[in-house]
């Protein structure tokens, strides 16, 4: 009994230093099964209707708002199953420098609530940078960045924190980037995401912040962004969902709301 004990405690001893210090060989299979994950969680995303919010401030030297832009919209599924976005809120748009252009619809859309999964992951370069804990999270932390831009899509570029257990993004920190004539002159602000697991098994964004000063030729024009999803909720109905050669039924069932606190 003493020496089955003894091998247990080298084998989870190992099994610990291992996930403090993975080997190359070790992180590129971390790579590749969180952006599974990633790629589970984005098809799960695709049946959760959900409220997305965001206000967008343009501050003064003194921090004081001098003009706002924000929106509420429903993103939900139609009586056909189609799924679409209703604007429910969207007071005058008081702005006097900013100009929401489409490139920063994109963002708001895909890249600040990032995700990256198995196909993405071949388009950008994944560099570990070690562990971290993130409000009590043990994370695997990771550089990204995009090999090559074409012209007209838009990438992520910075830093993600993955859960070391469920394998999944938790936060990322960055901003949107491309390349082309039309964003030569625009100028994206950084940006912190935070997830929280909605349904007891994914990670869905539920938060984002960007408090930034973009530097344009007119004058630095400092800026706050704060993006909101909530009330995710599975949609439920008899359609068959086929994800490549396989076919699942819908689940019928209520998620389970086991949502971190507030970071």
């Amino acid at each position: 009994m003493r020496l089955i004990a003894a091998c247990v405690l080298i084998a989870a001893t190992a099994f610990a230093a291992s996930k403090e210090n993975p080997t190359p060989q070790e992180i590129e299979q971390i790579i590749q099964k969180f952006s599974e994950k990633e790629s589970q969680f984005a098809r799960a995303r695709e049946n959760y209707t959900y409220r997305q919010s965001y206000k967008i401030e343009e501050l003064d030297r003194n921090g004081r708002v001098i003009g706002k832009m924000e929106q509420v919209a429903d993103v939900i599924f139609t009586d056909a199953g189609k799924r679409t976005e209703r604007v429910v809120h969207a007071p005058m748009n008081t702005l006097r420098g900013l100009i929401m252009t489409p490139e920063d619809e994109q963002d708001l859309r895909n890249v600040q609530p990032f995700v990256l999964t198995a196909d993405e992951v071949q388009n950008y370069n994944v560099r570990y940078l070690g562990k971290e804990t993130l409000d009590e999270i043990p994370c695997y932390a990771f550089a990204v960045k995009p090999k090559n831009m074409v012209e007209g899509r838009r990438y992520f570029s910075g830093l993600v924190w993955v859960d070391d257990e469920s394998l999944q993004i938790v936060k990322s920190y960055g901003r949107g980037v491309g390349v082309g004539k039309r964003v030569a002159n625009q100028k994206f602000p950084k940006f912190e995401t935070y997830r929280e697991q909605i349904d007891g098994v994914h990670w869905f964004p539920t938060y984002t912040i960007a408090q930034d000063t973009l530097p344009f030729e007119s004058g630095p024009l400092p800026i706050k962004m704060v993006v909101t999803y909530k009330d995710y909720k599975q949609f439920k109905s008899d359609v068959i969902i086929t994800f490549g050669d396989e076919a699942k039924p819908e689940p019928a069932s209520e998620p389970k709301s086991e949502a971190k606190p507030p970071r």
